[in-house]
């Protein structure tokens, strides 16, 4: 029988959109926990993709407002959710990236994991409707019908948002209804975006490493990187780099906190990435 704190314990899982798909494998694998999803929860009503219903707050208070929404609904004293964020790159506007993050709230010992995973190359992507080729590149593109869509009106014309567009057909007549202006988007709702539910995937798989990691010190689950020092030394000078010299673990508990070298154990930087050899 598997052992560990959270061998044989339910968590209220909070989603409208098939995450516990991924979820559910690497959590009952890795810890023999169990996902119970959170049946009558809106988790739209804490924001959307598409604007309606604007995120207050940041995603990590959204996350943990979503996960105990869910222990609220099924009177569970574990609760997970997990939120998204899309958009241009902070350094490379033209390219897209994603943030996706996961919590894990445990009423019995009142403590919290976080787990974060970063997507360099989400399917995200949105084309101002014009020519009919230039549709049918931006569906090749993103993978239609795999990939659902969104249609958004023209913002002077008014009308519907369209979601979970999945169909070739239904494509076409919104299409042909659509006025000028209207553009369309991908669907980044999980059950919509495979390349999204492949994230969580991974994502899910992080936090159950996080959650069988126990604290040195305490025993608390949860002991995992939170932060990382920069610095690295050049091989050639000694000088340091901005690139990470150490991972900094603390516990999600207690105190105790430990630093930690890279995950890759390099102890040096290429003179390339030195600021005094490679001015």
């Amino acid at each position: 029988m598997r052992q560990g704190p959270f061998a044989g314990r339910t968590a209220a899982f909070a989603t409208m959109h098939g995450k516990e798909a991924a979820f559910r494998p690497p959590l009952a694998a890795r810890l023999g926990l169990t996902l119970e999803v959170a049946g009558g929860v809106d988790t739209d009503s804490l924001g959307t993709f598409t604007g309606e219903i604007p995120r207050a707050g940041t995603m990590e208070e959204a996350v943990r407002a979503k996960a105990l929404l869910g222990m609220a609904a099924t009177g569970r004293d574990l609760g997970l959710a997990s939120e998204g964020a899309y958009g241009p790159h902070p350094q490379l506007p033209f390219l897209p990236l994603g943030r996706e993050i996961a919590v894990l709230v445990d009423a019995a010992t009142g403590a919290e994991v976080q787990e974060t995973v970063t997507d360099e190359a989400p399917t995200y992507a949105r084309l101002e409707i014009g020519d009919r080729g230039g549709v049918e590149a931006f569906l090749r593109r993103v993978g239609f019908p795999a990939q659902g869509l969104i249609l958004l009106p023209a913002a002077q014309g008014g009308g519907a948002i369209l979601k979970g567009i999945c169909d070739p057909g239904a494509l076409g007549r919104a299409l042909e209804a659509a006025s000028p202006g209207a553009a369309l988007e991908t669907d980044m709702r999980a059950h919509m975006n495979p390349r999204r539910m492949a994230t969580l995937s991974r994502l899910a798989s992080l936090l159950a490493d996080r959650l069988a990691s126990l604290c040195p010190r305490c025993g608390a689950p949860g002991f995992g990187r939170t932060g990382v020092e920069r610095g690295l030394p050049c091989r050639c000078c000694g000088s340091a780099t901005a690139l990470v010299a150490a991972e900094v673990w603390t516990c999600a508990a207690c105190a105790h906190a430990e630093r930690r070298g890279r995950a890759d154990g390099g102890a040096f930087a290429d003179p390339g990435a030195c600021p005094l050899c490679n001015p």
